[in-house]
């Protein structure tokens, strides 16, 4: 049964499926599917756009998902704490995160230098290696032009991507431990996210403000909250789009 629902607030809207297709950043046939293929619906995030883009609740389009209020009041749930700066976070919190991981061990950030410092982190990345968790770091790419902006943003200029080097210098010994794997990534980063199972840190890059005083949300995973997969999933496409390093120098860009 085709979806007459998102048909009709299209036409309403006076766009066209291209239009729609275009707005969303999508396929016009990917659209024509969600309208005519009964088992086919868009990524939650498409979803959302689409409501927002034809006026419409995600639960009138698509009569299986949520109200809006539902997933509010789910989401309310998966705010475990709110830290109005980095440096008010309890100092164990990022320890006692990451020790809890069995399946999932993520950390995403320009340089996260301050973590590299840390001889308790150095330990729970090695004992989870043994363990085989896989473990992942994704560090901006010194050379990117995200990385001179966001030295330019906390006023640290060039200094950023020096950090990023000598972060790289202080995992030296975590290169080539079983499932540990680095890439450096090109994105504008809005968080820095320390992700572990079902539960993260994510720290807002504020403009001209240094990481360390800007705000740390610490969530948990909630059946039926999306505030949890919102981060978790931006995780997954920073690491799509970054390339792999083998060693601390290895910089120079490789073929893919």
């Amino acid at each position: 049964m085709a979806n007459e629902r998102l048909r009709g607030a299209i036409v309403e809207s006076g766009l066209t499926v291209e239009q729609v297709a275009a707005r969303l950043g999508v396929d016009p046939k990917t659209v024509d599917r969600w309208i005519t293929e009964p088992n086919r619906k868009p990524y939650r995030r498409f979803q959302y756009a689409a409501a927002s883009l034809l006026r419409r609740e995600v639960s009138y389009l698509w009569a299986d998902e949520r109200t809006a209020e539902e997933v509010a009041t789910s989401s309310d749930s998966e705010v475990l704490k709110l830290y109005p700066h980095r440096s008010v976070v309890p100092p164990d919190l990022w320890p006692k995160l990451y020790s809890g991981a069995t399946t999932r061990f993520d950390v995403l950030v320009y340089s996260g230098f301050w973590l590299t410092e840390d001889a308790r982190f150095h330990r729970l990345v090695k004992e989870k290696s043994a363990a085989g968790v896989p473990v992942r770091f994704m560090l901006g790419d010194p050379d990117s032009p995200a990385v001179a902006v966001r030295g330019e943003d906390e006023g640290i200029g060039t200094a950023m991507a020096a950090k990023i080097r000598n972060a790289l210098v202080n995992y030296a010994p975590l290169f080539g431990l079983p499932g540990v794997e680095f890439r450096l990534h090109s994105t504008t980063l809005y968080n820095s996210i320390y992700l572990a199972d079902d539960e993260l840190l994510a720290n807002g890059h504020v403009y001209g403000v240094g990481a360390y005083l800007a705000p740390v949300l610490h969530l948990q995973r909630v059946p039926g909250g999306e505030l949890f997969d919102t981060y978790a999933e931006s995780v997954e496409r920073v690491w799509e789009g970054a390339r792999p390093i083998t060693s601390p120098t290895d910089l120079e860009e490789t073929s893919r």
